[in-house]
């Protein structure tokens, strides 16, 4: 059976929020609060290493944005999630591969493919 990642950003969905996201991104990355989306996307992409990574995986990936991710995957139960967070999925069970202090110590998308790989393997 294939393992589901998910990847759930610290922004919401809405286009109002994503244009906020880009421009805060842009013009105050180390403010910026999804270190995830830093991690793994430039300014106006994703970055070529994260996608070969993710294009060449046995699992399937899944990004959301955290209000898609709570109405959503209502099973888990967590009342504090603190996002950005990865999730795997394996059948019934979800278990969480890292959460956001995890990822805000990682300097690189090298550093989260090298963990992930880890994590995942």
């Amino acid at each position: 059976m294939k393992k589901t990642l998910f990847f759930v950003y610290n922004a919401k969905s809405d286009i109002w929020n994503k244009y906020l996201d880009i421009f805060h991104k842009t013009m105050s990355p180390t403010t910026y609060s999804c270190d995830l989306c830093s991690l793994t996307h430039g300014n106006f992409s994703e970055k070529k290493v994260w996608k070969d990574f993710r294009e060449n995986s046995d699992h399937e990936f899944v990004f959301m944005y955290k209000d898609e991710f709570l109405g959503t995957i209502s099973s888990l139960e967590r009342k504090n999630l603190i996002f950005p967070i990865i999730f795997q999925k394996h059948g019934e069970n979800i278990d969480l591969l890292f959460d956001s202090e995890k990822l805000s110590s990682l300097n690189s998308v090298e550093e989260l493919i090298e963990s992930l790989k880890k994590k995942i393997s």
